[in-house]
């Protein structure tokens, strides 16, 4: 029964983990292509999460969580950015970062200010494997 437990939390944590990574990516789109919260969701969701696209197999992710953090970084981004540009060297302000590390600070900023049910070590160490 231990077992059983142990092995739904290891899904759970890799569905989320999916997530994140598909979060940063969707992020990144809209950044780059100027692509809208509610079509980067729908295309996310319908095509690229947990299938096979161009011989690459994506791993399910956990839609809710996907959903939240892309929707969260877009609500919260006027906050977020001023947060993470303060712990920046001056000399390389957040809009001189290149777009993918980008979406992951807000994404990782996004989680640790307002994702309270996640340990920090836990946001840290995952958008470290994503980046």
């Amino acid at each position: 029964m231990v077992r059983d437990s142990a092995h739904k939390h290891a899904r759970k944590a890799n569905r989320r983990g999916a997530a994140r990574l598909a979060a940063v990516q969707a992020l990144y789109q809209m950044d780059i292509a100027g692509t809208g919260l509610n079509e980067i969701l729908a295309e996310f969701e319908s095509h690229w999460i947990g299938r096979e696209v161009e011989g690459a197999q994506y791993l399910p992710a956990e839609a809710a969580f996907f959903r939240d953090v892309v929707s969260g970084v877009v609500r919260e981004q006027r906050s977020l950015d001023p947060f993470v540009d303060k712990v920046l060297s001056e000399t390389w302000p957040l809009k001189r970062i290149e777009a993918i590390l980008r979406a992951v600070l807000r994404a990782g900023a996004y989680e640790l200010g307002h994702r309270s049910d996640v340990p920090a070590r836990v946001v840290v160490s995952e958008y470290v494997d994503v980046a």
